[in-house]
Formats: C-alpha cells, structure tokens, sequence
C-alpha cells in the first residue's frame, strides 16, 4: 500500500485538538496534479493541519484550527485555479440528492453530444486526408471540418491548460492543448503560407476526439463515490410519528401522532414506529417488545427481539408489533450518519490512484517544450531558415504527442471491464485496478458472501419417534402467513420435505417468543424453548437438543403440539457450496483470507473450519470491520473487502480495493470498485486476476507510449523523423496500445491462481476467533 502523503490526513486519525474538520466541493479539477495543486493550497493557509482532496468525489476534506473560516479555505482553492464552495450536508433532502444526479446527467449528455459531433468531423477529416489527399482543396475541407473539433470538443483541455500556465505548471490537458494546438497552429499556416506543406488537421482532430472519449469514460466512473453517500442517505426515513406530550410511556395511552421530518426530533421525543415501518432515529424502546431486522446495520438476515430499555437504530426495520421508541440521537448524531462519515472519511483519505501519465506530466511537458526550443535554435544556428528550423520542431511536438498516454488506461480498462461483464465480474473504473497487484489479504464477510444470505432448515430431530414430517407441517402450517425469516425458513423446509401442511386458525404472533395457533383442533406452539417453558409446556428432551444445537451455531426453534415438544428443528445460514473452492484458489493466489462478521463466536467459527479461512473476527460493527481493515493494511499491506450490505459498506470504502457482491445492497455495490454478478467466492479470485491482468496491461501500454517517446523525440530532433512520420508513428503508437489492450479478451476463468510467493505466517494477533 503507498504511503500517504504528510499533508493529509492519517487513516483513521482524529483531528488534532482545536481542529475543526470542513468540506468544500472542488469544482474544475481533472487529473491528479489538480488534486496535488489543491491540496497544497489548502495546506498553505494558516492554521489547517491536515488536507486530503478525492478526484472521484469532487471533494475536499480539511482539519483546521477553529480560527480558519470556510472563506479563507475557499479563497485559497480559488487563487489555485479553481472554484469551491461548502459541501452539502450527507443526509440532504431527497430533492438534493435528485438535483446532484441531474446535474451529472446533463454533464454526460453534454459531453455525448460533443462526442458525437466531434467523431463525425474527424472522420470526415480522415477520409479527407487519406482518401482525398491529391485534390487541392482538400486541405482546407480538413481545415474547415477540423478546427471546430479542437475549439469546441478541445475547449476542455484548453481551459485546463490555459489554468495551469496561469499559475506556473503543466498538467495531462497540457499535453493535449499543446499537441493539438501546434498541429492546428502548424497547419493552419502551411495552408496560407507554405502551399505544398504537409498539414496535420487530422492529427489535431484525432488527438482531441479521442483523450475526449477517454475523458468521457473518466467522469462515468467519477459518479460512484458519490452514489455511495447517496444510497447510504437515501436509507433514511421520511417520516416520523412524534408524540405531542412528550412524557408519554406508554404504548396504550397514545392517543394521537404528528408526522414530522425525522431532522426535526430532538432529543427526549417520543415517537411511535409501526409495524413494518423504519425506526426515524437512534433511540431506546419505551415499551413494547417486537423483532426488529437490523440487517443494514450487522448484514445479519435474523431479526433481534427489542423491548423495553433496548436500544434501536435508525433506519432499522421494525417487525410485527408497535414500538415506543424515545429519540436518544439525530441528524449527525445518529449512527448512520456515522456509517455515511466513515465512507465519505475512507474515500477522502485513500487517495485516488495516480496515473502514471498525470504523474510524470509536469516533468515531461517542460522536457518537450524545451526539447522542441532546442531543436528549432540548433536548426536555425546551424544556417538553416527559420520555416526549415520549425519542420523538426514540429515533428518533436507532434511524435511526443500524448495520444497514446491518453489511450493507455481507458482502453485497457473498456477492454478488461467488457471480458469482466461477459464473466460476471463488474469493473467501476480504473482506481481499484492499480491497488490489486499488491494484495495481500482479502476480507470476507459471512451472510450472503460465504453463506446463501438467509436462514434455512439444516436439522429436524423429532422427539416423539416419528420421522418428524406431520409435526413439521403443523408447524408450517402456523407459520405460512408470517414474514418472518425464520417462518419463511419453516414454511420452505416443509415443502421441500413434502410435509403436509393444513389449515391453521387463530394463529397469534407472541414478540420474541413465537407464534401459536390451532391446526385439526390441536394447539401449535412453534418458537424459543424459553417462551414454551413460560407456557407450561411439557419439554422432555428438548432442552438438552436446544443446547446441543446452539453449541454449534445453529437458531433452534421449537414446535410443541397439545402442551408437548414434539420436533426441535436447526437453522442455519448454510455456507455456499462453493466456497471451499473459492477460498481455497484466493490462498493459491498468495492471499490470507479473514472472515469479518457480526455473527456470533460460535457461528463464525463453524464458518471459517467450513471453508479453510486463516482467521475469523465475529461480533464486529461497521466501523470495527473498517477497523480490522485498517490494521491488516498496516501489518500485511494491500486489503480487498469482500461484502454485501450496508454494515460492510464503510470497510469497502476502507479497504484498497471493494469487491461487492451483486446481489446486495445498493450501498454496498457503489462503495466498491468491483460488483460480482454471480455470489461465488471464486469469482473474487477470478476478478482479482482479472484485474491484475488489466493493471499489467495498463503498465505495459503507458510504458510503450513514454518508450516511443523517448526513442522518437530524439530522432525527430535530427530530423530523421519529419512530422509525416511522427504522425504516423503517434498514429501506429495508439494502434499498438489498443492491440495490447485487446488481448485481455482472451482472459478466461481461472487464469492467475498460481501464488507469486509462498504466503507469510499469520499474525499472531489475527489468529483464531476475535470478538
């Protein structure tokens, strides 16, 4: 994992004492030297302490003693080149969030209608200048059909660059503008001045139409950070039922509500969540008693039973029964919130990955310019005349060119990305690709990654002699109108066992014990052991069978018929058949593979013998998953997460590269850098080769394009290589870029699981079971 830079802030660190941490949205920044310029600018002004700034995000994130004001931090931003304002809040209205993806949408629309005009003209210049090259007024056709591709669809980079000289430096739009402005430039004055002269309007129009196309990819990616904070914010409820007097206690003394935003309670009220509803903010149960699914909180599919003097969590689901709930925390305070703040904090903090290109830019656009100044003044010293002097020039200009390094990325990742999809493996952009090669952990989480996500029957132990199937109808037959996972569970395990199930009649849900209910005039009781022991019912060997199951990590459920445990049944999250297999191949790769969950010790455990994991951490919430990322990134270096709900969204912000999978949340899927289609944990390995494979590819076609530079630049500064040739020889460097791209389509699955090296121990500390 690269290491930070000093001016940002520490992963995980808190603000020193007397900072205040800010956000402000950057807008106008499109490489990593903007990113570098802005940070430095906010790091200059005096009292911040630390400035981290995400390119993906627009977004910049400052810790600054309580003295420095929103306007100082603003001016500085603008003074560097660019605008700011103060962010929006996380939780925005929903209108907000509905402007911020409008806002992107006419961005996109925009850039495609350019696009699509400036791809029309320069193929018409192409045609032009290849086709038509001997007809003497072709040159001015291509002049006429090219200079609105530079002005129009190059006005980006040209206003980039244009920013940039302003203020002493060079960016990758440098190169752009320049290269496709001398070409213009060049040709423009040929066609008046020089007739006969080669021109380059189609070099112009080629080099600009194409790093746009490859900037249009970029801002498609650019919107996943923020659709991750959107869908966390989107979680929360639009209502709330508040308590006029405040005192209320009591669930049958409410007599009346008032529906008010959940970001106008305060601490004290009271509020009323109905069945079915989500609780509006944090909070503790005041009376009443139901299941409520916390699911986007620990990723867990069994609901927990809460009552009075239980603590709930807003944006929880609550169950069949009302609640009385007394808001203990809202707004920022709540722990969504927290959630939201941790992913915003974790993106921010990892800096985006730096393109080798953006990088070495601001050395190599001055090496050019010089280059291209020293070569017309060793022509013209020598006694050749200035238009003679200009032609080599130009041709240093038009070879160093960075077409190619402008293809480079997006064309491996439009490749990768393409074979990925047609395997099931979902690529959002290039950030995580170049984090894979390092990887040296990956972080699973059990429900719906390892495990099928929801809960089934796994054992029956009848204890009445019988094989079971009657009792289980029975069983089924109370529970067929319940949505209660468990019920749900019961209602399958029948079917599949071809249980009879009959009618049921008054059949009367009991918060956190069970359900009963009369089927052929006989009473059915179906849940825990503790609420038929309160119901006097005669258990027998049921507790012993209770606790046999529970040791080994399995829910059991009780069904008993006229007063007598009939039939203990074991539910369990049973693990994915395939996910022996798949760990296996991750560890092959060179991998420790951890299990991060929030189950319990004993479930956790099972989990990881049953798949061959290094190490397993239970009972951990959202932020001590992020946690446990953190510290394997700074014992073995390189983490992938792999996950599938809302609690596993802040550690997929975390880790260096988020591998989610498809069928999970919307939170969860654009917090990562790769969505699996398919829930196979061999389709972690497979997206981790992949991605490798795209990395090398990424590696070895900017590699060809400074090489070629390099060798070219100095031939075309003797005058071996005319412009004619550079062209060509620019043109011949994207082909073979795009060729060394292509052959990722040959990827196939299961490629990559050879382990680079034997993997290191374990850390003493990550063995075993954590809690």
């Amino acid at each position: 994992m690269s290491a930070r830079s000093a001016q940002a802030p520490s992963r995980g660190a808190a603000p020193e004492a007397g900072a205040a941490p800010r956000e402000l949205a950057i807008e106008g920044m499109t490489c990593a030297s903007c990113v570098r310029r802005v940070e430095r600018a906010l790091a200059g002004v005096p009292g911040v302490t630390a400035a981290a700034v995400n390119l993906a995000t627009d977004r910049a994130d400052v810790d600054a003693d309580r003295a420095v004001t929103a306007a100082q931090l603003i001016g500085a931003v603008r003074a560097a080149g660019y605008d700011a304002r103060v962010a929006e809040p996380a939780l925005a209205p929903g209108a907000e969030l509905v402007a911020r993806q409008a806002s992107r949408d006419r961005e996109l629309s925009r850039r495609r209608v350019q696009l699509g005009v400036g791809g029309g003209l320069t193929a018409a210049v192409i045609v032009l200048a290849y086709g038509f090259a001997g007809r003497p007024w072709s040159a001015v056709a291509q002049m006429v059909l090219a200079v609105p591709v530079w002005a129009w669809v190059g006005w980006l980079f040209h206003r980039s660059a244009l920013r940039a000289a302003r203020h002493g430096t060079a960016t990758m739009d440098t190169l752009v503008s320049l290269g496709s402005s001398v070409a213009i430039l060049y040709s423009v004055a040929a066609l008046v001045a020089l007739p006969g002269r080669p021109t380059y309007f189609d070099v112009a129009a080629l080099i600009v139409t194409l790093i746009a196309v490859g900037r249009y990819l970029e801002l498609l990616a650019r919107g996943r950070a923020g659709s991750a904070i959107e869908a966390l914010a989107q979680r929360q409820p639009q209502a709330a039922h508040r308590l006029p007097a405040p005192g209320a206690d009591r669930l049958d003394a409410v007599t009346d509500v008032v529906d008010v935003a959940p970001g106008r309670l305060a601490v004290g009220d009271r509020v009323l969540v109905r069945p079915g509803e989500s609780v509006p903010a944090d909070g503790v149960v005041v009376d009443g008693s139901a299941a409520v699914d916390e699911s986007m909180l620990t990723g867990e599919s069994v609901p927990v039973l809460r009552r009075a003097g239980d603590p709930v969590t807003g944006a929880t689901v609550n169950g069949l029964a009302p609640l009385l709930v007394r808001v203990t925390g809202t707004g920022e305070a709540t722990v969504l919130s927290r959630i939201i703040r941790l992913v915003e904090r974790a993106q921010v903090e990892k800096a985006p990955a730096q393109r080798l290109a953006d990088r070495i830019s601001a050395v190599f656009v001055p090496a050019i310019l010089a280059a291209a100044a020293l070569t017309f003044c060793g022509w013209w010293l020598t006694g050749h005349t200035p238009i003679a002097a200009m032609i080599p020039a130009v041709a240093v200009l038009v070879v160093a060119c960075p077409c190619a390094l402008g293809l480079a990325t997006p064309c491996a990742i439009m490749v990768g990305s393409g074979r990925g999809a047609e395997l099931g493996l979902l690529i959002q952009g290039g950030e995580g690709l170049e984090r894979t090669h390092d990887l040296r952990a990956v972080v699973l989480d059990k429900t719906g990654t390892l495990t099928v996500g929801r809960p089934t029957v796994v054992e029956s132990r009848p204890l009445d002699g019988s094989d079971g199937r009657a009792v289980l109808g029975q069983a089924a037959a109370v529970e067929r109108g319940s949505e209660h996972p468990l019920a749900r569970a019961i209602a399958a395990a029948a079917r599949d066992r071809a249980a009879t199930v009959p009618g049921a009649a008054a059949v009367r849900p009991v918060p956190g014990g069970g359900l009963s209910g009369t089927v052929h005039g006989e009473e059915v009781l179906v849940g825990s052991l503790d609420w038929l022991a309160g119901e006097r019912v005669e258990l027998g060997e049921s507790a012993a069978v209770v606790a046999e199951l529970a040791r080994r990590g399995r829910t059991p459920v009780v069904v008993a018929v006229e007063g007598r445990a009939r039939l203990v049944l074991g539910l369990a999250d049973p693990v994915r058949p395939e996910s022996r297999a798949g760990v296996a191949r991750l560890r092959r790769m060179g991998l420790r593979v951890v299990i991060a969950t929030g189950d319990r010790p004993e479930v956790a455990a099972q989990v990881a013998a049953a798949v061959g994991a290094d190490a397993v951490h239970s009972g951990l919430t959202p932020a001590a998953k992020a946690e446990l990322v953190a510290e394997l990134q700074r014992s073995d270096g390189a983490v992938a997460m792999v996950g599938d709900g809302i609690n596993d969204a802040p550690a997929l912000a975390r880790a260096d590269v988020g591998i989610a999978i498809g069928t999970g949340t919307d939170v969860a899927i654009a917090a990562s850098a790769i969505i699996l289609v398919r829930p196979d944990v061999g389709a972690v390995a497979d997206a981790i080769a992949l991605s490798r494979a795209t990395r090398r590819t990424i590696r070895q076609n900017l590699a060809w394009a400074f090489g070629y530079n390099l060798v070219l630049v100095p031939l075309a500064m003797l005058a071996i290589v005319p412009p004619v040739l550079a062209a060509l020889a620019m043109a011949l460097s994207s082909v073979t870029v795009v060729g060394n791209a292509l052959r990722l389509r040959r990827f196939r699955r299961g490629e990559g699981s050879a382990a680079p090296g034997p993997r290191p121990p374990l850390d003493p500390h990550l063995e075993g079971v954590g809690s």
